[in-house]
């Protein structure tokens, strides 16, 4: 089923692997027929990462980097709609020489000529291959078919690896096998056999029960892993080496470790779990609702970053997630300063990035209550562009201030799009319209960017259409607000905060710091902000 634990578990591999001096990188295999994630809502199918080459993908891109600490690229990641649309354009341009193209074996072909490149250019001695989907389904079919084409032709270089729950009815009852025994016959219908099996399960998993998986799907005992539960993702691949997972691994691909260690990664867990003094931290969004459930994966990377620095900081983060639309006014359907009065517990509030109109009002009132009442603010692309909005509005007084997303006729444009960018949008080419990937930006010294990144110098990813408007930077910037960051020629701006004299911290960033933070090395902008958060705490 989705949501299993895939993304995670081979990030864990990954990881386990690198430990043991191995070279490693890793691809997402997506089976929808969308060319890329950038078309969908984050509701749907959660947070789209971005990629420093600018592509935009599935959220698991962002744990793989995490993971590893390795800025990947676009040849880590394909669709079926990216596979089919390079066929297809191959081709139309006689890519083929005339002859006859065929869903098999076209399709697998490209499928492992893109694994191929993506381990030569990551020079990569392994590389870890994760199909979305699940067994038995017609999406994904092509891709396990491209594995057994591998497998048939390198069987001691390709390792098949099954994620698979074992639920459980009640706590006082044991945990079922049958529908792994089921997903292996799935498996072996494609002409593929597990060689490791991960078991996951709310629970540890039992010799009782690893007996019984290995018999009926044909394994060792040993090669069923337990796969329970665990307070933190940051857990498992230590999780995953009680299991002995990492030698055995080796083992199936007859290589030899060439280091054993994961002293940092393990000292990063303990300080997740000793922490003890906790930071609120409130994030104020939209995406956050699906029928009756809330759903974290749309803020993923942001969440991620949030515990990095928390954990740098020996402080445990309590996150809640708060609907702009309760902070709107009364008249429009919100709490109106009863909902605002909420933000004093919190300790730190962030506006992530977002588009359209709904809930924007009350993110400008949430945004204008941090501002007066000097709680630590971060604002993530739209959450600075509507800082920005904010400012203009209420310390520079000009009423109906907007964002031209928004208001297109508004008389005070603050945000708007780029030139370059509306004959797209014109065109209907949304999905080519955006500011995407890494961009440089210059920092000024003595601001709070400057002191946080410690350099002049920095690279950024982005994704976004709109930019603070070149025609008021003045205007804002005599007002008192800062703008720390800027592109190059100084057209863009990246960075807008205002001096830690008027606020402890109030920064937004045009960019998107939480897609570059790392488990062992946080963003520098998320540790300020955290630290802040912190001290707030503590005066609280």
């Amino acid at each position: 089923m989705s949501g299993v634990g895939k993304g995670v578990s081979s990030s864990s591999i990954g990881k386990i692997l690198q430990s043991r001096g191995l070279e490693v990188t890793s691809i997402k295999i997506d089976p929808y027929v969308n060319v890329d994630a950038g078309t969908m809502n984050p509701t749907e199918h959660g947070e789209v990462f971005v990629l420093d080459d600018g592509t935009e993908c599935d959220q698991d891109m962002g744990n793989y980097e995490r993971f590893l600490d390795r800025d990947l690229s676009g040849v880590n990641y394909m669709t079926t709609g990216s596979i089919y649309q390079t066929i297809i354009n191959r081709e139309r341009s006689m890519g083929y020489g005339g002859k006859s193209v065929s869903v098999v074996p076209h399709i697998p072909l490209e499928v492992i000529d893109r694994i191929d490149r993506a381990a030569e250019l990551a020079k990569a001695e392994v590389v870890i291959t994760e199909i979305g989907g699940t067994v038995g389904e017609y999406e994904n079919i092509l891709f396990i078919e491209a594995i057994r084409m591998m497998k048939f032709k390198h069987p001691k270089d390709v390792l098949v690896i099954l994620v698979s729950h074992l639920p459980i009815m009640s706590d006082d009852s044991e945990l079922k096998t049958k529908p792994t025994q089921q997903a292996v016959r799935a498996l072996n219908g494609t002409g593929l056999q597990p060689d490791i099996i991960l078991a996951r399960a709310k629970y540890p998993l039992d010799d009782k029960r690893k007996e019984k998986i290995a018999f009926n799907c044909g394994l060792r005992e040993e090669d069923v892993i337990s796969a329970p539960d665990v307070a933190s993702i940051y857990d498992i691949p230590v999780n995953f080496e009680k299991d002995n997972l990492g030698n055995l691994i080796l083992e199936k691909l007859s290589m030899r470790p060439r280091a054993k260690d994961m002293k940092e990664w393990r000292a990063f867990t303990e300080k997740i779990h000793n922490a003890k003094d906790v930071v609120r931290i409130g994030i104020v969004g939209k995406y956050f609702a699906s029928g009756k459930f809330v759903l974290a994966d749309s803020y993923l990377s942001v969440i991620e970053s949030i515990k990095h620095s928390a954990a740098f900081w020996g402080v445990k983060p309590e996150i809640k997630w708060l609907d702009s639309g309760q902070f709107e006014d009364v008249k429009d359907g919100g709490q109106g300063a009863a909902g605002l009065k909420e933000l004093d517990g919190f300790d730190g509030v962030i506006v992530p990035g977002g588009f359209g109109s709904r809930g924007v009002e009350g993110k400008l009132r949430a945004i204008r209550y941090c501002r007066e009442n000097k709680i630590p603010y971060f604002g993530l692309c739209y959450g600075m562009q509507l800082a920005t909005v904010e400012f203009a509005r209420n310390v520079l007084g000009l009423k109906g201030a907007n964002t031209t997303e928004i208001d297109p006729k508004t008389k005070y444009p603050i945000i708007d799009i780029l030139p370059e960018q509306k004959k797209l949008m014109e065109e209907k080419k949304y999905g080519a319209s955006m500011r995407l990937g890494a961009y440089p930006a210059v920092l000024k010294a003595g601001t709070i960017a400057g002191k946080a990144y410690g350099k002049k110098n920095i690279s950024e990813r982005h994704r976004h259409r709109y930019e603070v408007n070149p025609a008021y930077v003045q205007r804002l910037e005599k007002g008192g607000l800062v703008f720390s960051g800027v592109s190059p020629s100084r057209r863009l701006m990246e960075v807008a905060e205002l001096p830690r004299s008027v606020h402890p911290f109030f920064l937004g960033t045009q960019f998107h710091p939480e897609l570059k933070s790392r488990p062992l090395n946080p963003h520098p902008l998320f540790k300020e902000f955290v630290k802040a958060a912190k001290e707030r705490g503590a005066q609280r």
